[in-house]
């Protein structure tokens, strides 16, 4: 078996909450507890689930933007959770993230030129002047810019084409992995279908891979190739993009999975409507995370956390009752 391009091990990030007015004991935050995956060589791994549940922050913690309170992040075989950035740098190269704002993630100061060339420089990756700006031309090509919009400031472009100007800018440093951190949320429609389909070009061609960070479920299922479901720090299911759409597993998938917009206006959907508030991850709930507001939650759920087990070869999922429940959707109970 080839081993992946990127392991997560049990990755844990705690942060101090604020102390109240009143004083007393500091709290601790779980945005992310004991979380494990791993990613291919030009595989799409996407991450979904509310916000707040804790997916941008497994994904800044495998980008070292921030340090992790437990686990491993191991990039082809060699962990950099623990090395300091002088070790880290070449890895860094490999490493890149298209960030969410395409606006505020560019300097406005800085021409497009100056913004593509930094990681080139940083990383010696032109040999000279010739080759930088050939290199600048290319990568304008390949995000569908035209070379003229080099000399151009950030402002002078729309929130798609900024977009692209951002995957040029991962692009620049020659990377194995980037990490699309809901890049394409604040775009129109249109656009959003657009930037899709270059990623999907882009690792064809590239052989990336990509770490997608979402909360939309109907560009998911477009680009992805496996599926992580996050509910409040953990993991609730893994699954391909066939077993996760086609037969979702647990409660919570399937809710998320019933608000997605049908394209046939002829089907009625059945929306799961889930009771309460997400809980706080300074107090998250004892047992199941997800008791507190799961229709089929019983005493068990409350007691004990149940173990991401798996189901179906490739298919896992984190519920003390999915066997019952998957054969009652497939009506094989009555």
């Amino acid at each position: 078996m080839n081993r992946p391009l990127l392991e997560v091990n049990d990755l844990v990030k705690h942060y101090p909450a604020k102390k109240s007015w009143f004083g007393g004991q500091r709290k601790t935050v779980h945005a992310v507890d004991g979380v494990s995956f791993h990613i291919g060589r030009g595989e799409t791994l996407s991450l979904v689930g509310e916000s707040g549940c804790g997916k941008s922050t497994v994904g800044r913690c495998v980008l070292r933007l921030t340090g992790l309170t437990r686990g491993q992040v191991v990039l082809d075989g060699q962990r950099i959770d623990d090395i300091s950035e002088g070790a880290l740098r070449p890895h860094r190269r490999r490493l890149q993230v298209v960030f969410q704002d395409p606006f505020s993630s560019l300097n406005p100061r800085m021409r497009v030129r100056e913004i593509l060339a930094e990681p080139i420089r940083n990383f010696g990756l032109a040999a000279d002047k010739a080759e930088l700006a050939r290199q600048l031309e290319q990568l304008m090509t390949r995000v569908g810019l035209p070379a003229e919009g080099l000399e151009r400031l950030p402002h002078e472009f729309s929130g798609g084409q900024r977009q692209r100007i951002g995957i040029a800018r991962a692009l620049a440093a020659q990377p194995s992995l980037i990490v699309c951190d809901e890049a394409v949320s604040a775009l129109d429609v249109s656009v959003k279908a657009q930037i899709v389909n270059l990623l999907q070009a882009l690792q064809q061609e590239l052989g990336l891979a990509l770490l997608f960070i979402s909360h939309d479920l109907a560009i998911v299922e477009h680009i992805t190739h496996r599926v992580i479901v996050m509910y409040l720090g953990t993991i609730v299911e893994v699954a391909s993009k066939r077993q996760l759409f086609g037969n979702a597993l647990h409660p919570y998938t399937r809710a998320l999975l019933s608000a997605v917009p049908d394209p046939d206006p002829a089907r009625q959907p059945s929306r799961i409507a889930l009771q309460g508030d997400l809980p706080s991850p300074i107090d998250p709930p004892s047992g199941c995370r997800f008791h507190t507001r799961c229709p089929q939650a019983r005493d068990l759920c409350r007691q004990a956390v149940p173990e991401l087990k798996f189901h179906a070869p490739g298919h896992q999922a984190a519920c003390h009752f999915v066997d019952t429940d998957a054969a009652r959707i497939s009506g094989d109970i009555v």
